[in-house]
């Protein structure tokens, strides 16, 4: 059994070892393939207690995975960091039990189709439930190499699941069959199959990489990095200083020619009314600086609530102020666009972080477990979110922004809605110091470069504390701030107005997964006839 624990060891390190932005993506063609021989061992030689068996190996497995890839999460939320590694792991371990429960009943051919169904599936599902924490689907692997993967446009990143599994299948079929052969010439052979499929991909990729050209009309942004420590400054600032604060960033960079500022997510904190932040100084002095500049738009976030009265029904995301009923409220992580001649625009965060913005199943969970929601600093109410994205338009020109706060950036399929909205660029602003030093700022950074791929759009990114950058339509980084840096970072976006393929379809082949899983594990549970691999 010992030797089966080993092989679980490996999965999770060559899993973990592949992950961005420290890793080398090659090794998640190969990781599963230690698992699945073991998997496998346990099915065919223990006769007792094998779903007890393989439901340890996996969990072993996928344990080291999340852990060496996810344990910065706790430098913001120990809670939260243990949490998310320990369900997630039990999540994936699930789906393998499942994988495992169906290989023994069907042919390993009808099997193996299942698990890379039922393992799209959970992707998919990861992206939409309450307890989303799609950080670890395995097309995100790739972010740090997006000349490999520029067929995204047409698949998303499902495609790049679909790609891992196919070569891990193909090679775990080697290395079994040549236990049972010994016959390394038939080995080799099928090795040289499953390194032409990644040999393929990676082709199609450079040729689309080399033939594709930058689209749309080209324009100025500034990226403000203030730099603000979110632990010790961020809730203990005015508005009217964070404003000049700004304004100082923005000074040595603007001219007449640029038509974006940014700064990054919930910059104004300290929570406040609209109508309320229109009336501070921090507003006018903003009003007054960008009057200057009259074909510059600012886009900022804010940290937003609004007042209901007490006899206004409660909504799902209602908080009540403590120690009164008098009233209740919304609060809102939010993207307040200033233009020219324009009445201001806001758009509230619609993609939550589990546990920190949102509380999952609220119905069932408040009443059990009270407020538990994780304190990072600033509020700790469920927040609001908002049921479409908007996008905001320059004045002047045919530059239309797509506001995409922080963790939304992860989205795939939701941030193509930005496009059939008309966003010909991406405006990412964020706050990524929570977590420190650590590789979590720098793979929320190179997730964005699928983005850029999956819909062609250029990106900019304000961070509150970095990485600040400017990303083309081939995911490629022109130009960043270094983290901890405070600064403006000045570059050109061109904004592309057609729609990939995957903009229009979404995730279709995630969709597609769901019915072969759910067809396949229904034959699986009832049909009690064994089919034979020629069968399929």
């Amino acid at each position: 059994m010992y030797k089966n624990y080993l092989s679980a060891i490996l999965s999770g390190f060559l899993l973990a070892l592949a992950w961005p932005t420290y890793g080398y993506p090659l090794l998640l063609f190969i990781g599963f393939v230690p698992l699945l021989l073991a998997e496998k061992s346990i099915r065919t030689n223990f006769k007792k207690f094998t779903n007890l068996h393989v439901f340890l190996t996996a969990y072993l497995s996928f344990l080291i995975w999340n852990l060496v890839s996810t344990w910065w999460i706790w430098n913001s939320t120990k809670v939260g960091g243990v949490f998310a590694i320990v369900v997630n792991t039990l999540l994936m371990t699930l789906v393998f039990q499942l994988y495992h429960l169906i290989a023994k009943r069907k042919p390993q051919r009808f099997s193996l189709i299942f698990l890379v169904a039922i393992w799209i599936a959970f992707e998919k599902f990861h992206l939409i439930w309450d307890f989303s924490w799609p950080w670890l689907n395995l097309g995100n692997a790739f972010s740090d190499y997006p000349q490999w993967i520029q067929w995204y446009e047409y698949t998303g990143v499902f495609g790049g699941t679909l790609w891992i599994w196919i070569v891990n299948i193909s090679v775990f079929n080697a290395f079994e069959k040549y236990l049972n052969n010994k016959s390394v010439r038939f080995l080799f052979k099928k090795l040289i199959l499953s390194v032409s499929l990644i040999v393929l991909g990676i082709f199609i990729s450079l040729f689309i990489y080399t033939n594709y050209q930058e689209k749309g009309e080209k324009f100025t942004a500034i990226l403000l990095q203030p730099n603000t420590d979110p632990y010790t400054e961020k809730y203990h600032q005015s508005h009217t200083k964070i404003a000049d604060d700004l304004i100082e960033l923005t000074q040595p960079k603007i001219d007449a020619k640029v038509k974006f500022v940014l700064a990054p997510e919930t910059v104004f904190s300290n929570h406040i009314t609209l109508e309320k932040f229109y009336r501070t100084e921090a507003y006018r002095n903003i009003n007054t600086y960008f009057s200057n500049y009259p074909k510059t738009a600012f886009l900022t976030g804010i940290d937003l609530y609004k007042v209901y009265p007490k006899s206004t029904p409660l909504s799902p995301t209602a908080n009540h102020f403590r120690n009164t009923n008098a009233s209740w409220y919304e609060s809102y992580n939010a993207a307040l666009f200033l233009a020219p001649n324009q009445n201001p625009k806001v758009y509230h965060k619609s993609k939550l972080v589990v546990g920190v913005e949102h509380f999952p199943f609220r119905k069932i969970l408040q009443p059990l477990l009270g407020d538990v929601m994780i304190d990072l600093g600033g509020s700790i109410s469920t927040l609001t979110p908002q049921k479409e994205p908007i996008v905001f338009s320059h004045p002047t020109e045919n530059f239309k922004a797509a506001p995409i706060i922080c963790y939304e950036s992860i989205y795939g399929e939701y941030i193509g809605k930005y496009t059939k909205k008309g966003a010909n660029f991406f405006a990412i602003i964020t706050n990524d110091s929570w977590w420190g030093e650590t590789e979590g700022h720098r793979q929320l950074l190179s997730y964005a470069r699928l983005r850029a791929v999956e819909h062609r759009r250029a990106i900019a990114r304000s961070a509150n504390s970095g990485i600040s950058a400017f990303i083309n339509q081939k995911g490629e980084i022109l130009s960043r701030l270094a983290y901890k840096t405070r600064g403006a970072l000045k570059g050109n976006i061109q904004a592309n107005n057609q729609l990939t393929f995957y903009s229009k379809h979404g995730d279709y082949i995630a969709r597609i997964a769901i019915f072969v899983a759910a067809l396949f594990l229904l034959i699986g549970l009832f049909v009690k006839k064994r089919l034979k691999s020629e069968d399929l």
